[in-house]
């Protein structure tokens, strides 16, 4: 969802920034960065250790819940689409394809961001507080393909950080990558693509049989 289909990893940098300044820290670009994608847990974990702050439990909650707050804030007054991802979720609704949301948001923030996207896109949708481990894990991705009852390796991701490429491609699915704010390495199971402007259903399907005529592939 962020910084994928819309372009929230923008307002992600103002909740965040908020927070820093609440801690009395600074947010450089390296740790921003390295928060992309992270479950609101994982996100903690990072800001805590970069402020040398004591990692209590009860105070992370209670941070990472203002921050979700904040963000829907942010979220309500509208969310930017990606280049070309309207365009392509109106295409493939149209072919009847089915659709799984995963992403490491919270099911409360989620819910915000669908009534600016159009929840009617989605088949099913996963967020980061419904598995037992975020992205990178593979988890997520996992649940979303048994929600479409499909396995994952049936499954095309679209992911643009290297948090939810690494989930997708661990666990089975071949991946389009199309980065926003982050580089994401190059791997077998991937391919990169530097906006989703001009894709169509045709385009992706190729992508999909491209990846999974590569060897080794397993569907499981």
């Amino acid at each position: 969802m962020d910084g994928t289909l819309v372009d929230s990893e923008k307002l992600w940098d103002i909740a965040l920034n908020e927070l820093y300044s609440r801690l009395g820290g600074e947010l450089t670009p390296q740790v921003r960065a390295a928060t992309v994608g992270g479950s609101a847990e994982g996100v903690m974990r990072i800001v805590y250790d970069d402020l040398g702050l004591d990692p209590d439990p009860a105070g992370m909650a209670a941070d990472a819940d203002w921050l979700h707050d904040y963000a829907g804030e942010l979220f309500d007054a509208g969310l930017p689409w990606c280049p070309g991802a309207r365009e392509l979720l109106d295409a493939l609704v149209e072919a009847d394809v089915p659709m799984a949301l995963v992403t490491n948001t919270r099911r409360s923030l989620t819910e915000r961001a669908l009534n600016s996207i159009g929840r009617h896109y989605f088949t099913a949708s996963v967020c980061g507080d419904e598995v037992v481990a975020g992205k990178p894990a593979p988890d997520p991705y996992r649940q979303g393909a048994a929600l479409l009852n499909l396995l994952p390796g049936e499954c095309l991701a679209v992911e643009d950080s290297v948090t939810g490429a690494d989930a997708a491609e661990g666990a089975g699915c071949p991946v389009l990558v199309v980065p926003n704010d982050v580089d994401v390495p190059v791997s077998a199971r991937r391919r990169h693509r530097a906006t989703l402007a001009g894709l169509d259903v045709a385009t992706l399907r190729g992508i999909f049989d491209e990846l999974r005529s590569g060897s080794g592939w397993q569907t499981a």
